[in-house]
């Protein structure tokens, strides 16, 4: 009977156990990153907001606490239509509904400033000459020529699909594994074909649907929170899981103090799906901020404007103890989180599932094999 953590994507990442910890984007953290990966499993690090020399200063980082394979994560698609062409009064007119919050807590109204964009492909460069052992990404498909460049350096690329049909692009690209988002999943929706408001296929739909279309190991990614969920992964024939909100209120994670108290008090079950943080469509808890800015008459600006504007409040909310008022990500099964400590989390994740795994592994490639060879 086949071991439940040994397949063809431990065997390529080089990683015990087929458990991947989601890139948190602004929650990411050195530390996390290098504990899931010092356990066995795959850390990742979400750099797409940083400039190419704060992400070599992370990837060093990372490398100091571990000696062990991660993944450093970005976003193909950096910014949305109109970003550039957005002037102050869009700014001032987005600006509104935060003002009064921003007034209240006492912090000072921000300045429009024009838009400087950073490139996707000088945060790649970093990735490439530092010859990190996995990129993965999400919103898009990278050039032909990076992908070529990872294949040369034996850098295991791992892309992000939504649907289906994204997932049969990325592996006609020549990605090496497929990560299979479901519209559970906390943070923003990757989608790059259609609107991700027309990509919203839950994990247990989509994995098995991308499991018979693609040759690649196909990670399964959204509501995942514990060993039920992992072990319902591999029966859909995933090779492994991602689990991101879980990790959130671990002590080593880059969340708020008001964040980790809130997942873990059971405030956050009530998730539900915005781009009023950043402009573009994401699952985060629901609270006063995300419902004010959920109206319709409230004018978005485009990715990541938004986010940046966003930020101003958000910063002064956490120091005020305003959790009302703080973008605060979370998937569906926000209420499963009760992780503190990764190293205890993952032992008990890892006995609880290897205890029934074997059965289920056993049925899952059974079934893959018939239907491949239908």
């Amino acid at each position: 009977m086949p071991a439940w953590n040994r397949n063809r994507l431990t065997a390529k990442l080089g990683i015990e156990y087929p458990i991947i910890q989601g890139p948190f984007g602004g929650f990411s953290s050195q530390k996390l990153t290098a504990a899931v990966s010092n356990f066995g499993g795959l850390g990742s690090f979400g750099a797409h907001s940083l400039a190419p020399e704060a992400i070599k200063e992370v990837i060093a980082e990372i490398r100091s606490l571990t000696s062990k394979p991660f993944a450093m994560n970005l976003w193909v698609s950096m910014e949305d239509g109109g970003a550039r062409a957005s002037d102050e009064n869009a700014f001032n007119r987005s600006l509104a509904p935060l003002a009064v919050h921003l007034a209240a807590l006492g912090a000072p109204r921000p300045a429009y400033k024009p838009y400087s964009p950073t490139r996707f492909e000088d945060q790649t460069r970093v990735l490439l000459d530092a010859n990190i052992p996995a990129f993965s990404f999400i919103f898009g498909i990278p050039p032909r020529e990076i992908l070529e460049e990872c294949r040369a350096k034996s850098i295991v690329t791992i892309g992000t699909a939504t649907t289906p049909d994204e997932a049969a692009a990325l592996q006609e690209a020549g990605v090496d594994a497929i990560a299979a988002s479901g519209f559970e999943a906390g943070g923003h929706r990757g989608s790059f074909l259609r609107a991700a408001e027309d990509s919203l296929t839950g994990t247990l739909s989509l994995v098995p649907q991308v499991v018979d279309i693609v040759d690649v190991p196909v990670i399964a990614a959204g509501g995942i929170g514990d060993a039920r969920g992992i072990i319902a992964a591999l029966a859909l024939g995933a090779d492994a899981v991602q689990m991101g909100t879980v990790f959130l209120t671990c002590e080593e994670s880059g969340a708020s103090r008001l964040h980790r108290e809130a997942l873990l008090g059971r405030n956050g079950g009530q998730t539900a799906l915005t781009k009023g943080f950043t402009g573009r469509l994401a699952r985060g808890i629901h609270n006063r901020l995300m419902e004010e800015l959920n109206r319709k008459e409230i004018e978005i600006l485009p990715y990541p404007l938004q986010r940046g504007l966003v930020r101003n409040l958000s910063i002064a909310a956490e120091a005020a103890g305003r959790s009302d008022l703080l973008p605060m990500w979370a998937g569906q099964s926000a209420n499963l989180a009760t992780c503190t400590d990764v190293s205890d989390f993952l032992t008990s994740l890892v006995r609880e599932v290897s205890e029934i795994a074997g059965p289920v592994i056993q049925w899952s490639a059974n079934h893959r094999q018939k239907h491949s060879n239908a």
